[in-house]
């Protein structure tokens, strides 16, 4: 196997997933080390490491574990970016594209769903503030006005 090889804490730091998340993940088939040191630790790839950052990249958009497994079968499935594609009748082709496109119609709404929640979020922190301003703004009798 050519590539570095990575330890979990590493592999952590590169996707923000924490040890535990990684374990889980494991434990659930999302992925799995490719090999481990002769003390037993757990060794990745940068191809696990590309699977790990895809499924965190899919948490926030609420997709479940068995999403998960069905999109990382999808892109396993397709050639490399740019690549032929391996011989395999029309069928499994529309299929593969089928389904990777039921994903990005998902992920683009669930974007967008995301939007409005951060717009409102926001409006609301803006109308905090607003507040805020104004009752620091505002004098009080007897008291200054503290910032």
């Amino acid at each position: 196997m050519g590539g570095k090889l990575m330890q979990i804490g590493e592999v952590s730091e590169r996707t923000g997933l924490s040890l535990r998340t990684i374990r889980h993940y494991e434990d659930v088939g999302v992925v799995a080390p490719s090999e481990r040191s002769l003390g037993g630790f757990r060794l990745y790839t940068e191809a696990e490491v590309r699977r790990l950052a895809l499924v965190r990249r899919m948490r926030p958009l609420g997709f479940c574990l068995e999403d998960v497994r069905a999109l990382l079968d999808v892109l396993e499935r397709l050639p490399d970016t740019g690549g032929a594609w391996p011989e395999t009748d029309e069928g499994t082709h529309e299929e593969l594209v089928a389904r990777l496109r039921k994903y990005w119609v998902q992920a683009d709404a669930r974007c967008e769903d995301l939007r409005r929640e951060l717009s409102s979020a926001e409006e609301f922190a803006r109308s905090l503030h607003g507040h805020l301003s104004q009752l620091l703004d505002a004098p009080v009798a007897g008291v200054k006005a503290v910032r």
